[in-house]
This record gives C-alpha cells, sequence and structure tokens, in this order.
C-alpha cells in the first residue's frame, strides 16, 4: 500500500524542491500509484501522457503570446508558464473554449486600435501579451477575498485584452462576468456569446426607434448576413418582429449559394440574396415587392463590408433611417452619396462592440444574459465553427496554423479552440 506521503515524497523527488510539475512516470515511485490515489492528493491533476501535475500549489498553464506585431504566423509562439495560487481578490481558471474572432488577429497583426499592453509577468524573455479577447473559462480556485465567485462557476471577460487563448489563467474577480446559470449552456454557447450577439443585438436596439406596436412591418437590411453577427441579427430581429433582407457572397456553385440562402432561411431570415443581386439594377424591383412598395419601410442597414456594398445598402434604407458600420471587410471606403443625405436625412454610424462594452459594463452583462435566456430556450442558435482541440501536448505550429487561417476565404465556420478533449477526461 502506497501512503499520500510516499507519494509526495516521490514528486518531490522528480526535481527541485522549486519545481512547479512533473510528468507522471518520471519518477520510479510513481509507477504503481493508482490515478484514484492521485485523484485525491491532487483533485485538480490531469494524468496520463499528455497530463500534468500541479504541486505546491502552482498550475501548469500554457498560452498564445506575441512580443511584437505581424502576421501570427510569424509572432504567435506558445509559451508555458506556473501560475501561483490565487490570495485576495484573484481567482484561477481554466479554458472552455475560446472563438478565433478576425479582430483577434487584426489585434495581433497591430492594425487594430485596441491593443493589450506587453507585460512581462508571465515570465517571458521579452514583454509579450496574450492573444484572444473573448472564451469562457471555468473557476478553478479563488483567493480568500472573493465574494461572487466560486470553483465550478463559468465566467467570461468584463472587457477585451485580457488574452483568452490559454488554458489557464488568473485574473481578479473585478475582471470577469459570472454566468448566474449555466445551466442548459455549452461551453460554445458561452465562449461566442460576448461579441458577435451583443454586437448585433446593441446595432439593432441602440441605432434606430422601431415603431414596436408595428411589429412585422419594419424591415433592416446587412451584408455579411452569414457571419456570427448576421446570423445574431437574423435571429434577434425575428424574436423582436423586425423582418430581414440578407446579403451573402456568391459560394463557389449555384448549388452552394442556393444551400446558404436555405440555411439562413431557416434561421429566421425573411429573404436572402447575393452581392451579385444586390448590386444589379433590378434590385429596387425586389426591394419594391418585399416592402409591399415600400409601405414596410427598411429602417436600418448593418454594413461590415463598405465599398459599393454599403452603398447600395444605404440606397434601399427610408427617409431618416441609420446605416451602421461595424466592418470593413472589402477595406473599401464607405461612399456617402450626398442625395442620400440630403434628401432622405441618413444618418451613417460606426459601432465598436470593445469600447462599447468597456463604457457599459452592466449594460454588456444584462445584453449577454438576455441572449444567453434565449439560447436556453432554444430561441437562439449555435454558429457554425471549425474546431481546434487544444489538448495537453499539442504543438505551437498546430494551433498558430489554425489562427492564421481565421481571415481566409470561405469558412465552414468560426474558428475555436477547444479544450474539453482533454479536460472532460475523468480519471477512472
Amino acid at each position: 500500500m502506497i501512503s499520500g506521503g510516499m507519494i509526495r515524497s516521490a514528486v518531490r523527488a522528480s526535481g527541485s524542491h522549486t519545481a512547479c510539475s512533473i510528468r507522471i512516470g518520471a519518477a520510479s515511485q510513481l509507477a504503481s500509484v493508482s490515478k484514484r490515489q492521485l485523484r485525491g492528493l491532487y483533485p485538480d491533476t490531469q494524468v496520463g501522457d499528455r497530463r500534468w501535475i500541479s504541486v505546491y500549489g502552482y498550475t501548469q498553464s500554457k498560452a498564445l503570446i506575441y512580443s511584437r506585431y505581424g502576421e501570427p504566423k510569424d509572432v504567435l509562439q506558445l509559451h508555458k508558464h506556473s501560475i501561483s495560487a490565487p490570495h485576495g481578490t484573484q481567482v484561477n481558471l481554466r479554458l472552455l473554449a475560446a472563438p478565433l474572432n478576425p479582430a483577434d488577429v487584426n489585434q495581433i497583426q497591430g492594425v487594430y486600435p485596441s491593443k493589450p499592453p506587453f507585460q512581462s509577468t508571465l515570465g517571458t524573455q521579452e514583454p509579450a501579451a496574450v492573444a484572444g479577447n473573448e472564451g469562457a473559462f471555468e473557476v478553478l480556485s479563488t483567493g480568500s477575498g472573493v465574494k461572487t465567485l466560486s470553483k465550478g462557476d463559468w465566467v467570461v471577460m468584463k472587457q477585451t485584452g485580457q488574452g483568452t487563448w490559454r488554458t489557464h489563467a488568473q485574473l481578479d474577480e473585478s475582471q470577469l462576468i459570472k454566468i448566474e446559470n449555466k445551466d442548459g449552456l455549452t461551453p460554445l454557447q458561452i465562449s461566442t456569446v460576448s461579441v458577435n450577439p451583443v454586437t448585433a443585438y446593441r446595432m439593432i436596439k441602440d441605432f434606430c426607434d422601431w415603431d414596436w406596436m408595428r411589429a412585422g412591418e419594419h424591415w433592416l437590411i446587412q451584408n455579411g448576413a452569414n457571419s456570427g453577427v448576421g446570423r445574431a441579427a437574423i435571429q434577434l430581429a425575428r424574436e423582436w418582429g423586425i423582418k430581414t433582407l440578407n446579403v451573402v457572397r456568391e459560394r463557389k456553385t449555384p448549388e452552394e449559394t442556393e444551400a446558404l440562402k436555405k440555411e439562413l432561411t431557416d434561421l429566421g431570415a425573411t429573404a436572402v440574396v447575393t452581392e451579385a443581386e444586390l448590386l444589379s439594377g433590378e434590385f429596387r424591383n425586389v426591394v419594391h415587392e418585399l416592402t409591399r412598395k415600400g409601405q414596410e419601410p427598411i429602417r436600418l442597414a448593418l454594413n461590415c463590408v463598405g465599398g459599393k456594398s454599403a452603398t447600395a445598402l444605404a440606397k434601399t434604407l427610408a427617409p431618416g433611417s441609420h446605416l451602421v458600420t461595424y466592418g470593413a471587410m472589402s477595406k473599401q471606403p464607405v461612399s456617402l452619396p450626398s442625395g442620400l443625405l440630403i434628401f432622405k436625412n441618413l444618418v451613417f454610424d460606426g459601432f465598436w462592440v470593445s469600447k462599447w462594452g468597456d463604457k457599459n459594463p452592466q449594460l454588456k452583462e444584462n445584453t449577454i444574459n438576455d441572449v444567453l435566456q434565449l439560447t436556453r430556450a432554444g430561441r437562439f442558435k449555435d454558429i457554425p465553427v471549425e474546431e481546434f482541440k487544444w489538448k495537453w501536448d499539442t504543438e505551437g505550429s498546430e494551433l498558430v496554423a489554425g489562427v492564421q487561417e481565421t481571415l481566409s476565404g470561405y469558412r465552414s465556420g468560426k474558428g475555436l479552440l477547444s479544450t474539453l478533449s482533454w479536460l472532460s477526461n475523468d480519471f477512472g
């Protein structure tokens, strides 16, 4: 029979007293130790070829970091470091899932307005930042001063720039939003709620004075309708009695384009057209028929493309309406025709969810809870994702390649870093 004291001695024998982790099997004394014995002594330990043991209260973490700006393939690297036990209002977390958003890549490239500071807190040779702005984490442990969080709670980041592309993190309680009711929700749904759905929600709610007594008689139009924001806007508008005219890029074949149109229609879209149809001379007639000859006005346009696409959206708007720009996929400027400004009195707005969320933390939390309530009720569906499984032994080059692909061409879904494949494995 092997005692707990013998196991601890074996752990210490594997390295110096300051060592923070060992591989299972590194010390011969552990050869016959059962997984159940280890679990009793180290409840947060992962056991097996891909597992590491945390000792002396430390947790091992891996993070995707960068010390200079550039393409992810050139500047991202996988960094391993130790996290101490939390104290005061600190909270130790482990990642469940984190999406790969285009804005995250733009941040790494140095072209995004918001840039996290380069710091030396992770023990890197050069000051570095942890990539990623959005993700779902589970609370592992809390400091004595933590009041609102407990082990097992799920959280998201209160602000951007806190670094989510890491297996574990230590943050202050004040930096986190607790998911008050995680029942019926998945890590995917939690990890993707705070950017795209919140963007769609606030643009629809905040930029148009809808006449809610005329539900079903007003429209919004949007390009990029297959994006995360676009899909969220379709579903929220459906819930609120707003019809949607949605523009997508043509796919490689007509069959694929029609399949995408049907997918969005099944999601709740009122009508779906292609960019070619939007820019054609016949589109005015299409809008005329859809809106019952203008009796159902298009009150809001959501633009993430720019260029000619944005101008075409603006031309469909009723007088006094708003066009809100939240992206620039075409990298072309938004053109403001003088006639639309003078004779229709259109308003052209911009929306940046990061800045809005930092200024309105409580409203951001309320918005997240509203979306999650719809999700829990089955009225807000998951976005398609391409999952990149992040195991403990996953090479950094694999993760970096997944990040680099985020801005490439047509994708079957949003990139998602997921640790669930190894975190969910139980001891037996």
